[in-house]
C-alpha cells in the first residue's frame, strides 16, 4: 500500500517540497521509497542521516562492527557514550529519534552473497559505504541479477569516488567495467592510509543526493562516468568509461 503525506510532514519536508522538481508527488515517491545502506561507517551515517530527515520511508542498514574510539572524528552519527556498542543498533536509535515516521531495518551482520540475497530483493536502492572491493564487487553483482539502483562511494585521504548506476538499463556499464581487475584494499584502508573527517561526509552527503535524485529521476546523473573528488586541491572530475565485451556485466 502506497504511503500518503501526513499533515504534519507537510511542515517537516516543506523545504524540500517547495522545489518545482519535487512538489508533494516528488516527497510521496521519498516515502514510498526503500533503500538499504550498507556500511554504518564514514559514509553510511551521513547517508542515513540524511536519508532519513529528507523521509525515505524504509531504510536498511547492514554493519557487524562496533563502535570503536578512532571512528567518532568521521562517522558522525556516533557519540564518545556509543563506544563498544553495535553500530547499527546505535544508529537505528539516533535515526529514531531524527524522523519517526522513517521504518528503520537493520541487519548486525557482515555482507555476504547468502544473507544479501533474500535481503536486497526487499529494496529499490542499494548503497554502499562499504570499506573493501569485495563487499563493493558483491552489490554490484547482486544489483545486477536483481535489476536495483546502485550507489558506490569510496573515499581515503583527502579523495573520494562515486559512482552511479541502474540496472534496469540497457548497455551500462557496471562497477567491473571500471576496475578490470581488483584493486587493493590497502586504498580504502583508513587505518594506515588515514580520512579526514569532513571527506567521509561530504563523499557520504553526495552519495544521499544521488539516492534522492535517484528516487525523484530528475537531474543528470553519473551514468557511465566517475565522479573522481579531490578535495585538498579542489579538483572535482567526471571520467566517462564504457562497458566491457568480456566483463560479468554482459553475462547477467
Amino acid at each position: 500500500m502506497k504511503k500518503k503525506i501526513k499533515k504534519n510532514s507537510l511542515i517537516r519536508y516543506s523545504r524540500q517540497i517547495i522545489l518545482k522538481n519535487i512538489g508533494t508527488i516528488g516527497q510521496k515517491k521519498i516515502i514510498n521509497s526503500k533503500v538499504l545502506i550498507i556500511g554504518a561507517g564514514g559514509l553510511g551515517c551521513p547517508i542515513a542521516d540524511l536519508l532519513t530527515r529528507s523521509g525515505v520511508g524504509l531504510i536498511g542498514v547492514m554493519d557487524y562492527d562496533k563502535v570503536s574510539l578512532s571512528n567518532i572524528h568521521r562517522q558522525i552519527l556516533y557519540t564518545t557514550q556509543d563506544v563498544g556498542k553495535y553500530k547499527v543498533q546505535v544508529v537505528k536509535k539516533k535515526l529514531n529519534s531524527i524522523n519517526k515516521e522513517v521504518k528503520i531495518k537493520i541487519y548486525n551482520k557482515k555482507a555476504n552473497e547468502k544473507n544479501l540475497i533474500n535481503i536486497i530483493k526487499k529494496y529499490d536502492v542499494v548503497v554502499d559505504g562499504s570499506d573493501n572491493f569485495k563487499t563493493k564487487f558483491l552489490l554490484n553483482k547482486l544489483s545486477l541479477i536483481f535489476k536495483k539502483k546502485l550507489v558506490v562511494g569510496a573515499i581515503s585521504k583527502f579523495d573520494g569516488h562515486i559512482f552511479v548506476f541502474d540496472f534496469n538499463e540497457k548497455n551500462i556499464p557496471c562497477l567491473k567495467c571500471f576496475y578490470q581487475t581488483e584493486p587493493s584494499d590497502e586504498f580504502l584502508n583508513c587505518e594506515s592510509e588515514g580520512i579526514l573527517g569532513s571527506t567521509a561526509s561530504i563523499v557520504g552527503s553526495l552519495q544521499a543526493n544521488e539516492v534522492l535524485k535517484t528516487i525523484l529521476s530528475i537531474g543528470k546523473n553519473l551514468k557511465s562516468n566517475i565522479l573522481i573528488l579531490d578535495f585538498l586541491n579542489l579538483n572535482f572530475r567526471k571520467v566517462l568509461f564504457k562497458k566491457r565485451k568480456s566483463c560479468i556485466c554482459t553475462k547477467l
